[in-house]
């Protein structure tokens, strides 16, 4: 990937649809890794008595300070962002330096690369690999860090899009054998199976060079607000805000997070859901004999020959699914469960293309 080309996403791509003549309405998506059940009411009733007149809190004050309960921590050590997406872009120019080393574990989100290319660093890959059953060996992880001394090494535990995890152990052990900056992406924490608490281990962590980052648009169904933070050191967080530009962080999104985070009871009752109707999919799309792949979240990817080809006659009954080869798998595309209904009809559209 060239440094300034644009990282391919999931979502729908209604450009796209205007030249298929397809209207969005008729359109159900998944391949975005959200929460089918959400956003809980309370956002809704939230964002129905807003004043938009004001400027938001520059400092998202509130906010933090409720995420900084929730991690244990000082609110200094809280940075909120325009979706996780911005976090990363701020911590690759802030932290990163021209033709230093980035290390990426991949198959993994693009924008690691990519902002990590923007700020003139090498990019480093360490590759799990579909014959592995996309497991890493912990060890031998550790040991390339230790080997290649990057600045910035660029994990996303649990990963999009494999779904792969590592122990809070071995990412501890990691930052431990880092002397630069280890950015463990924790957008998928809460889509644990069988989460029994919403402190993450890792708060017990007291790595310095840890940098982690969270998002509330996944499981709380808020993609359209973009809402992300980090958690770091104070030094740090206060190095990275400096390059944020002012009111990055909206009075919608500011508020939509705090109703989010207020509902005590949402993601207890919708992950249960959630995980059913994953594994109702994953049951269904076996059986249509096709080869799925789900690991510790409940997204899957799903080996089909040309994942392009896939998608688009997919698209063509009403489906978006993610092509994956931008993950470097052109062979699977990324699907995300939704409602029961929803699901179904997915499967319908993709036993009429077998």
């Amino acid at each position: 990937m060239g440094a300034f080309n644009h990282v391919a996403h999931g979502a729908i791509d209604h450009a796209e649809l205007a030249a298929l003549g397809i209207a969005p309405e008729q359109v159900i998506d998944f391949s975005s890794n959200l929460n089918p059940f959400g956003p809980p009411l309370a956002v809704r009733a939230a964002l129905a008595t807003l004043d938009p007149a004001p400027y938001p809190d520059r400092s998202c004050l509130r906010l933090r300070t409720v995420l900084a309960e929730r991690h244990g921590c000082a609110p200094e050590q809280v940075l909120a962002g325009n979706g996780a997406n911005e976090l990363i872009h701020l911590i690759a120019w802030a932290l990163g330096e021209p033709g230093a080393i980035a290390l990426v574990i991949t198959p993994t989100y693009g924008e690691y690369e990519h902002a990590s290319r923007l700020a003139q660093m090498q990019v480093v890959e360490v590759r799990a690999l579909a014959s592995d059953d996309f497991r890493l060996d912990d060890q031998a992880l550790i040991d390339a860090v230790r080997r290649i001394r990057p600045r910035l090494t660029w994990l996303c535990a649990p990963n999009n899009p494999t779904g792969a995890s590592l122990s809070p152990n071995v990412i501890s052990d990691l930052a431990a054998a880092s002397d630069g900056f280890l950015i463990v992406d924790r957008a998928y924490y809460w889509f644990l199976r069988d989460l029994r608490d919403l402190r993450d281990p890792l708060d017990a962590t007291a790595a310095p060079n840890l940098i982690r980052l969270y998002s509330l648009t996944k499981s709380y169904a808020l993609a359209g607000l973009r809402l992300g933070y980090l958690v770091a050191q104070p030094a740090i967080v206060a190095r990275i805000g400096r390059f944020q530009p002012v009111w990055s962080v909206n009075s919608a999104a500011q508020a939509a997070g705090l109703a989010a985070l207020a509902d005590a009871a949402f993601l207890p009752t919708t992950l249960p859901r959630l995980w059913s109707v994953s594994d109702d999919l994953c049951d269904g799309l076996r059986r249509l004999g096709l080869h799925v792949w789900r690991a510790a979240l409940p997204f899957m990817l799903v080996r089909c020959g040309n994942g392009a080809t896939v998608r688009v006659r997919l698209l063509q009954r009403g489906c978006v699914v993610r092509d994956c080869a931008s993950f470097g798998l052109p062979e699977w595309v990324r699907v995300a469960p939704r409602r029961p209904s929803e699901n179904a009809r997915l499967l319908a559209a993709w036993k009429e293309i077998l």
